[in-house]
């Protein structure tokens, strides 16, 4: 996320009970004999609360279906995915992914998007033993768990996602740097680990925190919250928000005639034209953000995938649309190595031993399936997202306050 990536309301009770029928179960999949098509499922949310996410996500799955047949399929043969709707429900994703194993009799598998739906999705991949590459599924907790089979197909997980912004701002001239920081995050331990790396590394380079604190996802005014943020003299606030939240806090600092120095949102502005028209165009100058994917980026099939899309659906991909193209990438990548679609473990090592290249940039994996990799740090600019770190890839090479003037060195 994108969406982007969510873990909030995570109904554990419900999620555990779902999880009971597949318990113990084997794979029931015949072995493929060489011919037709192979067959690919996911299950989305294309409808529900992440539905925007979902259908970006497919969009991005579609994109890499159509150009890897085009190039011959897998394996000499054409790609055909089978995308059910989840309905942002985690008992619906348990259905879906066992229907498309047991009944599709599918050779491979994708993921569903967010950390949320991603939990069970990937405990009934593992319990079938099959690979299974999600491109939004950035909560640490997911790789607590021993799997063997899953892979994350961005570049961190969500405490580290911030890690290159952090740095900077610790690195700063000590002129420039903020003196107090403020932490306001999302109940969501999507958001909660960011932020928390974030306050880590600041404080660490002595930046004083004069707020932190978690806000339930039921909130939607911010205006008490801005408040105390105004109060306490926050130079920086770094907040760990997902989408509508992060909208209606600039909204709120603008009522209350806040603007600190810089300003940080961990997802809400990587979705791209919904949060200009959200904020409004004066508003985005100098957000700051972490992100998997620019459209300016020269990465391995970034151009042709950029092309595709506009095609088939108009306008520059989402982050959610490149994700989803990226983690297709990443399976396309382990098949055509192994050469089989029936050792779902050959495939698994393969990718824990290796590298793939991706439109987000090359990807590669520890053992418990979590990347090795740094998001970039993007900032909207005169209406625009810019990539400004790192450095070397750069759509920018200067560093705006919000809503303010260039920082100084940052050129």
């Amino acid at each position: 996320m994108v969406n982007r990536d969510v873990l909030r309301r995570v109904g554990a009770t419900a999620a555990a009970a779902a999880l009971l029928a597949v318990v113990g179960c084997s794979p029931d999949r015949p072995a493929d004999d060489g011919t037709g098509p192979i067959r690919i499922g996911a299950s989305l949310p294309l409808s529900g609360e992440f539905s925007q996410g979902g259908r970006d996500t497919q969009q991005g799955y579609e994109v890499w279906q159509a150009l890897q047949n085009e190039r011959g399929g897998l394996l000499g043969r054409p790609v055909e995915m089978i995308v059910r709707d989840d309905a942002t429900n985690q008992n619906q994703v348990v259905t879906n992914y066992t229907s498309l194993i047991s009944s599709e009799k599918v050779n491979l598998l994708l993921g569903t998007q967010s950390s949320l739906l991603n939990i069970p999705g990937s405990a009934i991949a593992e319990k079938n033993r099959m690979l299974y590459v999600c491109p939004s599924c950035a909560s640490p907790k997911m790789f607590d768990r021993g799997y063997q089979y899953m892979f994350f197909s961005q570049q961190a997980t969500a405490d580290r996602q911030a890690q290159t912004f952090a740095d900077w701002v610790a690195g700063l001239p000590e002129s420039e740097r903020p003196k107090t920081a403020a932490y306001p995050a999302l109940d969501d331990p999507f958001a909660a680990p960011v932020v928390e790396n974030v306050r880590q590394t600041l404080e660490a380079a002595g930046i004083r925190t004069v707020y932190a604190d978690v806000y339930p996802t039921t909130t939607k005014n911010f205006d008490s919250i801005v408040n105390t943020l105004k109060d306490a003299r926050a130079d920086i606030v770094v907040h760990g928000s997902q989408y509508e939240d992060g909208i209606n806090m600039v909204r709120a600092m603008n009522r209350a005639n806040y603007q600190p120095g810089l300003l940080y949102q961990s997802s809400s502005p990587t979705f791209g034209q919904q949060y200009l028209d959200g904020v409004g165009e004066a508003n985005t100058q100098g957000v700051l953000f972490s992100a998997s994917y620019d459209v300016g980026l020269e990465t391995p099939g970034n151009k042709e995938f950029r092309e595709r899309y506009a095609q088939m659906f108009g306008g520059a991909p989402p982050e959610d649309a490149a994700d989803g193209y990226a983690a297709g990438q990443v399976l396309a990548a382990a098949v055509q190595a192994v050469g089989d679609v029936d050792d779902q473990r050959a495939l698994a090592d393969w990718l824990r031993a290796n590298e793939v290249a991706t439109v987000l940039g090359p990807l590669s994996w520890n053992a418990n399936g979590s990347p090795k990799g740094e998001f970039l740090v993007g900032q909207w600019q005169s209406g625009e997202p810019k990539v400004v770190l790192p450095r070397e890839v750069a759509t920018s090479q200067t560093i705006y306050r919000w809503r303010g003037q260039p920082i100084g060195g940052a050129r």
